[in-house]
């Protein structure tokens, strides 16, 4: 395939929608997907709505700016608040709800938050302004923390001393054996993501299908990437014969790409993190070594946080597991839209809520 229009032609998706019928033969049968980009285009083309009843296709935790916990954007905010401090930001996180206030807000206020589209535009505020403090708020999984870690090294190397990172970075493989071990959600197989695989590879998924017998396809993000992976997931699991393969064999090698890795670890190291609404999973995060603790905010700024609270009413951490739908929340398109957004999962372009609000009848 060579054009775009090849990717999204009509007729090979319902081929392979066909297919899919067939070699399920009515056999019931659950795929997650943890890519953001794959939640969204799956409602975008309503893949959802073409598969048969009993593939359910779920929602996991994918979003990076939606698995931030509460704590991570108090203090955000709270950083936002001071005077020799500007908050360089990408643009999702803006309108995220902390416990009492947002970014957005803070900015509305008075307070130096700045929306950046990448690391280096950061780097390049703190450059021109020496008097301020520039905090960058370092979230994403490893699509993006190959770029912050740059970032923080071309700060070390231009000698840049009031550039800072607010480290919540994620790894997805341990996230993906917390979900697959909660018996609760039945996972079978893993429509794995196609932006994070292109850094680490095929090769760290490998304990699913040997340690918990679960199918894995990493797949692109057009809607025949999509339809043909989910045929390759339900052959696996049909055979009972679980593996890693790669569809979106255009980006993807199984040893990723190694020089972004090189330089992730050169900065950061694995560590203990919180996702939202799942609870701390051992190693699925990643914290600045001491070698660069000198460009880590929180080693360098002390704030006062607002106490932790979560909106009871919001089951954005059920929908990220994957245990509810957006629809089955009493909030959802009532006080919860992506104009007024009550959680997570609605203001980011890749959440599930707000991708069921733009693309869904539910």
């Amino acid at each position: 395939m060579k054009y775009l229009s090849e990717f999204r032609d009509i007729k090979a998706i319902q081929k392979y929608i066909e297919r899919i019928k067939i070699i399920l033969n009515g056999q019931k049968i659950s795929l997650m997907e943890v890519c953001g980009t794959h939640t969204m285009a799956i409602s975008r083309y309503g893949i959802r709505s073409i598969v048969p009843e009993n593939l359910r296709l779920i929602s996991g935790p994918g979003c990076p700016v939606c698995v931030t916990p509460n704590y991570y954007i108090d203090r955000a905010v709270a950083l936002a608040k001071e005077e020799d401090i500007i908050v360089a930001t990408f643009g999702d996180m803006l309108r995220v709800p902390g416990s009492l206030s947002s970014l957005e807000l803070v900015k509305i206020k008075g307070g130096d938050v700045r929306i950046v589209y990448s690391t280096m535009d950061a780097l390049k505020i703190a450059e021109n302004n020496p008097s301020k403090n520039v905090v960058f708020l370092g979230i994403g999984f490893e699509t993006t923390a190959p770029t912050i870690a740059a970032s923080i090294k071309e700060a070390k190397n231009k000698n840049i001393k009031n550039y800072f990172v607010l480290c919540a970075h994620k790894v997805m493989p341990p996230a993906m054996k917390a979900l697959v071990a909660n018996e609760k959600i039945g996972i079978d197989g893993f429509i794995c993501p196609g932006h994070v695989s292109t850094i680490i590879g095929s090769n760290p998924y490998k304990f699913i299908p040997e340690s918990y017998n679960k199918a894995c396809v990493i797949a692109g993000f057009e809607p025949v990437d999509i339809v043909i992976s989910i045929e390759m997931l339900i052959k696996q699991v049909i055979k009972g014969k679980p593996e890693v393969e790669i569809q979106y064999k255009r980006v993807v090698k199984p040893d990723g790409n190694t020089f972004a890795l090189k330089t992730m670890y050169e900065v950061f190291e694995p560590c203990d993190s919180e996702w939202r609404g799942i609870g701390v999973i051992e190693g699925s995060g990643l914290k600045i070594k001491k070698d660069y603790s000198d460009f880590d905010a929180e080693e360098n700024f002390e704030v006062e946080v607002e106490t932790v609270r979560e909106n009871k009413e919001c089951i954005c951490g059920l929908v990220l597991q994957g245990l509810k739908y957006p629809y089955e929340c009493k909030l959802f398109r009532k006080l919860c839209t992506p104009e007024n957004p009550v959680g997570a999962c609605m203001v980011s372009s890749e959440g599930t809520c707000a991708a069921y609000f733009k693309y869904s009848d539910m």
